[in-house]
């Protein structure tokens, strides 16, 4: 950011802070608006195509509103941090609230669940997004992309995360559910133990998949920019992510299912 740039957004934030002086918002809204479309594309990369990005722009423009209503400047909180935890919160919570995977997709994705269950009675062993495709007479990355979406949905249903009004710490809802099972030590070492399976399970993608999942969830680049890391385009890349993902769903299910309290 340029020295007469920065003085310029100070100045608005002055104007702001001071008065609430609306242009001033404006101004402001229009300044922090990478953070929405960061998150819109990295979400959108889990999403059916058929989701409209602007509707995710819009839920994303309301969380960097009401970041910018809510900042405390007189907190020890940079405003991108604290306005980044409220744009994706934003986004996540609306797609909780709305249907936003097809009829359709969930049928399909259940007919692959109950296909790959028998294959892996069949096979003895995990049935592969192939053989999935070739039982069903599929195409090998519409399973690997039914797979993804239909993941990708359960996970912001029960872990979304979100920012408490009073405090900086994150949390998940997940974690505001009350458990009438309280964990007890050997479930909690089992747990452990199936979380370092599924870093096993990292360590067995191939290089590609390891880089892909590592720039994308560590170092939240998206796809686009991790194609121009590797030089190959967004389309491949999201390919690329889909079939870790497929190979990573196994295990995940795995823990899932082991991790269940027992009735």
């Amino acid at each position: 950011m340029s020295a007469n740039n920065s003085h310029y957004v100070q100045e608005l934030w002055n104007n702001w802070i001071e008065n609430s002086d609306e242009e001033a918002a404006n101004g402001l809204l229009d300044h922090y608006m990478y953070l929405v479309q960061f998150h819109v594309e990295r979400v959108a990369s889990y999403i059916p195509v058929s989701y409209d990005k602007n509707d995710l722009k819009s839920l994303g423009l309301m969380g960097l509103y009401d970041a910018l209503n809510k900042f405390d400047p007189t907190r020890n909180l940079k405003f991108d941090t604290y306005a980044t935890i409220r744009v994706r919160g934003a986004i996540m919570d609306g797609l909780r609230k709305e249907d936003w995977l097809p009829r359709s997709l969930r049928d399909q994705a259940k007919k692959i669940e109950k296909v790959s269950e028998e294959l892996e009675q069949q096979l003895k062993r995990t049935p592969t997004s192939e053989d999935i495709a070739n039982e069903l007479g599929m195409e090998q990355e519409e399973v690997e992309s039914t797979i993804s979406n239909t993941l990708f949905a359960n996970v912001i249903s029960i872990d979304t995360k979100y920012t408490q009004v009073d405090s900086e710490d994150m949390t998940t809802i997940g974690a505001t559910i009350v458990d009438d099972h309280s964990i007890s030590p050997d479930e909690q070492v089992l747990y452990i133990e199936l979380k370092e399976e599924l870093s096993n399970g990292i360590k067995e993608l191939n290089k590609n998949e390891q880089i892909v999942i590592s720039l994308f969830y560590v170092e939240q680049l998206t796809l686009t920019e991790i194609g121009q890391v590797l030089n190959l385009t967004t389309s491949r890349i999201s390919q690329i992510h889909k079939r870790a993902i497929f190979k990573l769903k196994n295990i995940l299910e795995k823990m899932r299912v082991s991790y269940s309290p027992t009735p």
